[in-house]
């Protein structure tokens, strides 16, 4: 299962059903857990955890120093979950002592080519990268959420649950969820309605979720009234819980 031009530095710890390609070196720090495959030419180093099931494409690049010049030789880490696909030349940094320390990448995640995930982002459950997404350091993407090809997301936003951005968006602002953008710097342009109605989510639901888009984006509302006005509707539906918590918890804004 594991190529014999493969480097498999000693201590790293290695399931025994995992398949390892040619060429792929797999540093001492690094455990990979059962059904896990590694295409030709990887390189997974540092103290990088991947789990099960995970589908790891040629030429990506896991677990190396962040491109932070604080960096210091800290012992942070990389977190991988479950039954992710990781494309080819895909590059995944540890963390940083000045956050967490931890990059975390979740479960069911489809991550195409030439996507980077910087030092310290989180990484929830069920989302899509497209080719040539480029997070910066400290960014958190919530479940389901989509990004376009070649969407760009400045340091320390956070970009909500089942939201979407076009291709090419750049993103230097918080993205609330449900909300679509697009745009260079990007502008929100409704909710992601086919989204919500692949995830389940009900006719009358994805109603109030619109309403409570207007009430943010079209009302003409201050942030704070809007707030309230979402929050009194909230008490029925608790689909907009996500998006009220969302907005108070905002740290740099959101797209508006």
């Amino acid at each position: 299962m594991i190529h014999s031009t493969a480097i498999i530095e000693p201590g790293a710890e290695i399931a025994t059903d995992v398949e390892i390609g040619a060429y792929s070196v797999i540093g001492p720090n690094v455990r990979i857990d059962s059904g896990t495959t590694v295409g030709p030419h990887a390189v997974i180093r540092g103290h990088t955890t991947i789990g099960k099931n995970n589908r790891i494409f040629q030429f990506v690049s896991l677990g190396e120093i962040p491109q932070d010049k604080k960096y210091a030789g800290e012992p942070t880490s990389l977190e991988i979950g479950d039954n992710n696909v990781i494309r080819e030349f895909c590059t995944f940094n540890i963390g940083t002592a000045q956050d967490v320390g931890v990059t975390r990448i979740g479960n069911d995640n489809w991550i195409m080519a030439y996507v980077h995930i910087a030092h310290d982002c989180q990484i929830g459950n069920h989302t899509i990268f497209a080719n040539n997404a480029q997070l910066a350091g400290h960014v958190t993407v919530e479940d389901y959420a989509i990004l376009g090809g070649f969407t760009i997301v400045h340091q320390f936003c956070s970009i909500g649950e089942h939201s979407m951005s076009g291709m090419g968006s750049v993103l230097t602002q918080d993205l609330p969820p449900y909300v679509t953008i697009s745009g260079h710097p990007a502008q929100p342009h409704g909710v992601n309605s086919e989204g919500l109605k692949r995830r389940g989510f009900s006719k009358e639901a994805i109603l109030e979720i619109r309403r409570a888009y207007k009430t943010l984006y079209k009302s003409g509302m201050s942030l704070q009234d809007a707030k309230e006005e979402i929050a009194g509707r909230a008490r029925n539906y608790p689909e907009l819980v996500p998006f009220l918590e969302f907005l108070s918890r905002s740290n740099r804004g959101i797209v508006r």
